[in-house]
């Protein structure tokens, strides 16, 4: 497994940002749909999801929280060093989509700016990434761009966000912990099969189809999950992976203020909590409200369900994405005195 500890890193602020667009899984559906629709919604527990206009893309979410967060926190442009995104949302499949934003944000030409194509388990890749750059002595302060914006209106999981994370310097900084894992024989659990340059697009991907009359519609293109295997996965992989990080860091779980996991859906997040036998209370989700919103989901449940918590007093978050790769991430972090702008809609 591949722990690490980064010292001298400090969680300066976060901000994340949604589509205005709610949709219902419930009541945006065919009249036939929705037996079926409120089964669906009692398991996985996603009951509203947020899409984007036709004119937005991942990164206008991105550039908005961004924004807002540079302006709470008083940083300058030219003081950011690095800007990393870390989506499966690009706006082209080149150049990389941090190139693009360090213009339109305004940063300076000197900002180390790349993309990470990483999807669920993205959030503890993301800050272990930058951090190590500022451990290094390399950078002073950095920005993380992180999200995605690949929902539909037919698809009843996915939801579009976008957040922005700074990371800075700080020699008093309490130490962050890691634990970041990639199984890719089990690649094909989560995979967009059409569109690399193993599959490149022809004129079948373009045509939708559905298996009977009563599903919904499907395009090749579109992303493809094997449910049963992303389930088995999550609830075998997670759990020992926090035990083993607070193993590492020597903590217990009663040390831990708050848990934040990827927001899957509730079978599988419900199995994960009871199986470590966390309280619900110190599990915050936002599946009902806002669905899977890959990436993002980590930074924007701690928006959504902690900013008034963290800008109070001290935290300890431990922080979990699984997903697609497959891949598996755990971060230990203390918060203290961050700046934490209410959710934005755009």
């Amino acid at each position: 497994m591949a722990t690490s500890v980064l010292h001298n890193v400090r969680f300066a602020g976060m901000a994340s940002c949604v589509p205005q667009l709610v949709v219902s899984n419930l009541f945006d559906c065919a009249p036939k749909q929705r037996s079926e629709r409120e089964r669906l919604v009692r398991n996985i527990g996603i009951e509203k999801r947020r899409l984007k206009a036709d004119w937005q893309c991942f990164s206008d979410l991105a550039q908005e929280a961004a924004e807002k967060l540079l302006e709470e926190l008083k940083w300058g442009k030219n003081e950011i060093d690095a800007l990393i995104v870390v989506t499966q949302s690009p706006d082209y499949p080149m150049p990389a989509t941090a190139i693009i934003l360090q213009d339109k944000l305004g940063l300076s030409t000197s900002t180390i700016a790349f993309d990470v194509n990483l999807g669920c388990s993205a959030y503890p890749f993301a800050i272990n990434i930058m951090g190590a750059l500022i451990q290094a002595g390399i950078i002073k302060k950095g920005l993380l761009l992180v999200g995605d914006a690949g929902a539909s209106l037919n698809d009843p999981i996915f939801s579009d966000a976008g957040t922005a994370t700074a990371l800075e310097y700080c020699p008093d900084a309490s130490p962050m912990y890691f634990d970041l894992n990639s199984d890719g024989s089990g690649y094909k659990a989560i995979i967009a099969p059409v569109g690399g340059q193993r599959e490149p697009v022809a004129i079948q991907h373009l045509i939708p189809y559905r298996e009977n009359a009563a599903s919904d519609w499907k395009r090749p293109l579109a992303l493809q999950l094997d449910g049963p295997a992303v389930l088995s996965f999550s609830t075998r992989r997670v759990p020992s992976a926090v035990e083993f990080l607070l193993d590492f860091a020597k903590m217990s779980k009663g040390q831990v203020d708050h848990f934040i996991f990827h927001q899957a859906n509730r079978m599988i997040n419900e199995t994960i909590r009871k199986k470590l036998g966390l309280p619900a209370e110190k599990v915050p989700t936002t599946l009902r409200e806002f669905g899977n919103t890959s990436s993002a989901s980590i930074p924007l449940t701690m928006t959504v369900c902690l900013n008034e918590a963290l800008g109070k007093a001290p935290a300890r978050l431990l922080l979990s994405g699984f997903g697609i790769g497959l891949s598996w991430g755990t971060c230990l972090l203390d918060i203290e005195n961050a700046v934490l702008p209410n959710l934005i809609e755009i």
